[in-house]
């Protein structure tokens, strides 16, 4: 296992100084976010351009990507597919192999789920790319179970773990078992109370332990990506979050 960061710790600089900071702080791989609303990459401008955008990741510091965070927004099948296919060409010269994407909302049937990330994940297999669904409460795999069959379902297929927000549902059952499909990790502190879903490192529910036994137990060796969301309301200084998490993630590896 080795600890990476999320460039969504850093969403309020630019990708340039976002990727400075994050030298600074003596992290040497990075979960690159490519978010269609985000501040640094969008898929769309990568699908358009991406010597460009390669230029803007490799004119920074030397650091290795260990993930993609893709998000497309809203667009229709057809584009998305498009979309996806060109995050894999793109993941090739940054030696990246693992994607993850939000699962559809909680209201979508399973089947139609499957059906869905099915294509997704024979792109990703094909490339020899790993896809993983990232566990959120607003979509299906907030809930454990659907975690779970989507796995069984199609073969090949992992998870970005997030624990935070099992615990911000005080959600406990089946929980466990989702970390044989841990494919990546994304970590911050959160309570179990409403508004509590980042909190000072240290002062949360997560056990920072038990995830790593529960990834050693099944073979793990990926990232620990710190994931201290940088959001204008945060009431800490996100900086000094980032290194406390780093320091801490890297004394249990």
């Amino acid at each position: 296992m080795f600890v990476s960061v999320s460039t969504r710790c850093f969403a309020s600089e630019s990708l340039e100084s976002a990727l400075r900071h994050i030298a600074e702080l003596e992290f040497n791989k990075i979960e690159l976010a490519i978010l269609e609303d985000g501040p640094h990459l969008r898929p769309s401008e990568i699908a358009a351009d991406p010597e460009h955008a390669l230029h803007r990741i490799r004119s920074g510091p030397s650091l290795t990507a260990s993930a993609f965070d893709l998000d497309f927004g809203q667009v229709d099948e057809k584009t998305y597919v498009k979309r996806f296919e060109a995050m894999c060409r793109f993941a090739k010269p940054l030696t990246v192999a693992v994607l993850t994407i939000p699962a559809s909302s909680r209201e979508t049937s399973l089947n139609a789920e499957i059906r869905r990330v099915s294509v997704l994940n024979e792109i990703a297999l094909r490339e020899g790319l790993v896809l993983t669904l990232e566990t959120h409460s607003q979509t299906l795999t907030g809930d454990p179970a659907n975690a779970l069959a989507l796995c069984k379902a199609l073969p090949g297929l992992g998870l970005t773990i997030d624990p935070s927000h099992y615990i911000i549902q005080n959600q406990k059952k089946g929980v466990d078992e989702l970390y044989a499909y841990a494919r990546n990790v994304h970590l911050r502190d959160t309570g179990r109370e409403p508004g509590q879903f980042q909190v000072l490192i240290g002062q949360g529910e997560i056990e920072y332990n038990r995830v790593v036994t529960l990834l050693e137990r099944h073979g793990y060796d990926r990232s620990l990506t710190v994931s201290v969301l940088d959001l204008p309301d945060n009431p800490f200084d996100n900086e000094a979050e980032v290194r406390k998490l780093k320091l801490l993630l890297e004394s249990l590896v």
